[in-house]
């Protein structure tokens, strides 16, 4: 088993194309979600007009209900705060929402599930697992 920590980038893939979860996470992987990647979903729904922003929303929702919020508690501040040291030291900019997710994964000590490979490789520790 596991424990994994699915990214925003992956989770838009997934709502695009369903298979995308089976092809990542096996039967025994724990999976969770950051605090702030119920944000960045939101973002997309308060972006969305019509029946997309319906759509949008019961995707979130589905999110929600199905797997663990993992918070943005005191582990997660310690870590976050390292990971900007780190990149500020290394002059390698990431964003804020990013190093966040990278932040909270290490605190809880789960491997990112991310389409986005350029957010989260190069740092300290992190273990992640690049899906597209």
């Amino acid at each position: 088993m596991t424990r994994l920590l699915l990214d925003t980038t992956f989770l838009i893939d997934a709502e695009r194309d369903a298979a995308v979860l089976d092809d990542a996470i096996r039967d025994d992987d724990d999976a969770a979600i950051a605090a702030i990647t119920i944000a960045e979903l939101r973002v997309g729904v308060e972006l969305a007009t019509g029946r997309r922003r319906g759509a949008r929303l019961a995707f979130v929702e589905r999110v929600i209900a199905a797997l663990p919020i993992v918070d943005y508690d005191i582990s997660v501040a310690e870590a976050h705060a390292s990971l900007l040291a780190h990149v500020r030291q290394q002059g390698t900019p990431r964003g804020a929402h990013d190093l966040i997710i990278a932040a909270t994964a290490l605190a809880a000590g789960r491997t990112v599930v991310t389409a986005d490979r350029t957010a989260f490789e190069s740092l300290p520790g992190l273990e992640f697992r690049f899906h597209r």
